[in-house]
Formats: structure tokens, sequence, C-alpha cells
């Protein structure tokens, strides 16, 4: 069994998709390294492509802490939240 985090997340005008896109790849290529991650999936809507799913699957649900404490959050999590 795993600890399963699903965050949802929409572009705020279709100018930012492209930018968010590409962030988001970023990001699931630096997260997928992080200790005890199983995986980090992105997915975009298929019938609203401003909007954004991310599955994010640790070993345990105290495995967040080395995803949170990876530097790269201090970049990534500004960039999204607004």
């Amino acid at each position: 069994m795993v600890y399963t985090l699903v965050c949802h997340l929409e572009a705020k005008d279709d100018d930012s998709i492209e930018k968010i896109k590409r962030k988001l790849i970023e990001a699931a290529r630096v997260y997928r390294k992080d200790k005890e991650t199983v995986d980090w999936f992105v997915m975009q809507d298929v019938n609203n492509p401003r909007k954004f799913s991310i599955v994010e699957r640790f070993e345990h649900e105290s495995s967040q802490k080395y995803h949170l404490e990876n530097p790269y959050w201090k970049t990534f999590d500004p960039y999204v939240k607004p």
C-alpha cells in the first residue's frame, strides 16, 4: 500500500498553459527522484487544457517530508500557488 495525494490546479488564463505544463514536467523529473517517492504523475484535462492533476505516490505518509525538504520546492510552490 502507498500513500497517494491528488492535487488539482488550473491555469489562470490560456497564455499560462504552456508555462505551467513545462514547469510540471520539470517538477516531475525532480520529484520522482525524491527518497521514498514511488512516482509523481502529471495529467492535463483533455476537455479543458487549463486544468491539470498531479498524483503523488509515496511509500508512507511521512515520506512527504522528503518532498517538502527538496530545495526545488521553494521554486515550485510559489510558481503554482498563485
